[in-house]
């Protein structure tokens, strides 16, 4: 990912809300990821939680760094994370990673914004950055994320439940939609028939925020000590595992990385220099 391109692609964000970065993931990759979302999907029973917002025939998966590489890759993924951190910075956080697999027969998700909670006068700069994967093609058939262009700009948020003109975020299956929080945004419906090729649509939602707001996902306690300490070293700074621009979430002056290796020089001293005491 060279810098034109990133260039390019948050210029297309600052624009219009949102970019498309096509070929992120190879057909065979997207697919391998799918195969193994759908075991994941029956390991552990996998149900739609029936509500307005989260779908009553989509399927959700939270949590996902706690189920392996695969999906680790995925928060780091360089063909993407560069994209993410122009919108944020490069001292962002994972906030979730989850599967969004819409089912035949879903309704439109209420139009929303993810930072909406965040109580803060609009428009204001981006403190979430969310991305889509694309696992399966997205068609405005089978429910791509459906995209407000411009409302980024918008100084009021969207009213819950209310029809909103909107355009499908069509791509196809490895792409990867990414938008800021503050877009207005929602899934699309499934009108494909039941049980036919291709009719379900699987996305993986790789979401970040802001250094220093709370995650979504509470990825410090949410994921056990133990795995996190074999996590790539970026990673381990994504999850929170790293001061935010070397100060916010410090322990006693020191990185939290410091519990990992004794011997990591991840120290503070730059920022909090000695005392005229010594």
């Amino acid at each position: 990912m060279d810098e034109t391109r990133i260039d390019g692609y948050l210029a297309q964000i600052a624009e219009d809300g949102y970019c498309i970065i096509e070929n992120v993931l190879s057909p065979e990759h997207a697919d391998a990821i799918a195969d193994e979302v759908r075991e994941l999907e029956q390991e552990l029973d996998t149900q739609p939680y029936a509500n307005v917002f989260e779908g009553a025939k989509t399927k959700r998966i939270y949590n996902l760094l706690t189920r392996g590489p695969t999906f680790w890759a995925i928060a780091t993924n360089p063909l993407v994370l560069p994209v993410v951190e122009g919108v944020l910075d490069h001292d962002l956080l994972v906030s979730s990673l989850s599967t969004i697999h819409i089912g035949p027969g879903e309704i439109p998700q209420p139009i929303h914004v993810d930072d909406g909670i965040i109580n803060l006068p609009l428009p204001h700069p981006p403190l979430v950055c969310n991305t889509m994967y694309a696992l399966t093609d997205f068609t405005e058939e089978n429910g791509a994320t459906r995209i407000i262009p411009g409302s980024h700009k918008f100084d009021t948020a969207p009213e819950f439940g209310k029809h909103y003109d909107s355009i499908p975020a069509e791509m196809s299956k490895g792409s990867v939609l990414v938008w800021p929080g503050n877009v207005w945004h929602g899934g699309g419906k499934n009108i494909m028939p039941e049980g036919g090729p291709d009719s379900w649509r699987m996305g993986l939602a790789m979401n970040y925020c802001a250094g220093f707001i709370r995650q979504q996902e509470n990825q410090q306690i949410g994921i056990p000590l133990d795995m996190i300490k074999t996590f790539p070293k970026r990673l381990q700074e994504l999850i929170g595992f790293a001061p935010y621009h070397g100060v916010i979430g410090h322990i006693d002056r020191q990185s939290p990385m410091a519990m990992f290796d004794a011997t990591n020089t991840h120290s503070l001293a730059n920022v909090f220099p000695p005392s005229a005491e010594g």
